[in-house]
């Protein structure tokens, strides 16, 4: 069983940087892919930026440059820094986890809104 918790979503200003954070509780932490995922309203979810056990990281092209993703293994958690943030970044933000063998993302947290003003 995995479970996931986000924290560190909230209002900034265009410009300004967010850091999410996502607590993971699960067995083995190295066996997981971690994503970061969004969802705006109207929109479809999107992997923003995912992390191997390895740390090898993928970014969608809209936030490359921008967004970084890393992870700790010693306290299970991922992390999604965020700068020079945009408008069009504002949505609900998700923290997921798939096993290193599966292709899709299985285990998904309750989301946290970050609101981007212009």
């Amino acid at each position: 069983q995995v479970e996931l918790a986000e924290s560190g979503g909230g209002l900034v200003q265009a410009g300004g940087s967010l850091r999410l954070s996502c607590a993971v509780s699960v067995r083995t932490f190295s066996s997981y892919v971690m994503g970061w995922f969004r969802q705006a309203p109207g929109k479809q979810r999107e992997l923003v930026a995912q992390i191997t056990s390895g740390s090898s990281t993928g970014y969608e092209d809209s936030v490359k440059g921008r967004f970084t993703i890393s992870r700790d293994h010693a306290n299970s958690r991922v992390y999604l820094q965020m700068n020079s943030l945009k408008p069009e970044d504002t949505a609900v933000y998700y923290c997921a986890a798939r096993e290193v063998t599966r292709p899709d993302y299985d285990y998904w947290g309750q989301g946290t809104q970050v609101t981007v003003s212009s």
